[in-house]
């Protein structure tokens, strides 16, 4: 209640005054003798701006993020998928990505999110002929038919057991290829000093990990995948990739001749 009635009142105080609050208050951090003790400041209101600004984009542009059409991530995506083809978008959020596949590449595309208020979102802002949208746990999904293409965007990140979870979701959806995007670790300097001075450092409280390179490359092959094509764009990581099965190796069956001569027999 009180917080409500302090921004209640905020909103009546004129934009420059407030701006010039902060400033002042964000000078007076960085001057504080302990440097460590000043970052950790410093770090907490940037991460409240960063959340404020989030989720003013969506308003920005009427429930949609900006990012969609800032980073043209769905050009990724459609550009690999073919006419006709089946694709599962796995944690489709409000679907805007699902229905500009089903649109443009002319696909059936299946999308899942675990949240059943998204899913509302989903057949109320993205409807589409081609779109049937699921409230459906991935960790346990098994669906009737396989598909082609599997999309994560965006969602890999938020999964713990991740390579069990795609060893598990090969097995049963058996796509022929991937199509991930995720963030990357190494996208800016602040975030290794964060996780030095022992704060969050991961761009979302709910992400168990954030990738370099070299640390998904390390995870595909772990879940038997095999990169395809990758480039990083926008501080993440965007990759094709597809299952190599373990070729088995078959070692030819030792014949035992009775006719052949034993060591040391007389001839």
């Amino acid at each position: 209640m009180i917080k409500k009635i302090f921004l209640s009142s905020m909103q009546r105080v004129p934009v420059r005054l407030v701006e010039k609050a902060w400033r002042l208050w964000i000078k007076a951090a960085a001057h504080r003798r302990d440097p460590r003790e000043a970052l950790e400041h410093v770090f907490r209101l940037e991460q409240e701006l960063d959340h404020a600004a989030n989720r003013l984009a969506i308003r920005h542009d009427g429930g949609v993020h900006t990012k969609h059409r800032h980073t043209r991530y769905h050009d990724f995506f459609i550009g690999r998928i073919r006419s006709g083809e089946r694709v599962a978008d796995i944690g489709c959020g409000i679907g805007a990505l699902a229905r500009d596949i089903a649109e443009y590449c002319v696909a059936t595309v299946v999308a899942i999110d675990n949240d059943p208020a998204q899913i509302v979102v989903c057949r109320q802002r993205s409807r589409h002929d081609r779109v049937t949208y699921l409230h459906q746990d991935a960790l346990d999904w098994t669906p009737d038919q396989p598909f082609n293409v599997v999309v994560l965007s965006n969602v890999l990140e938020h999964i713990d057991r991740r390579v069990e979870f795609l060893k598990r979701a090969q097995s049963v959806l058996r796509p022929g290829r991937w199509l991930i995007r995720v963030p990357r670790f190494d996208r800016d300097w602040r975030v290794p000093l964060k996780r030095e001075l022992g704060m969050p450092y991961f761009c979302d409280d709910t992400h168990y990990t954030e990738y370099t390179p070299e640390s998904f490359e390390s995870e595909m092959k772990q879940s038997g995948l095999t990169i395809t094509h990758l480039e990083s764009r926008w501080a993440e990581i965007w990759a094709q990739v597809r299952y190599v099965p373990t070729p088995i190796i078959v070692t030819p069956a030792v014949s035992l001749n009775s006719d052949a001569p034993v060591s040391g027999a007389s001839s």
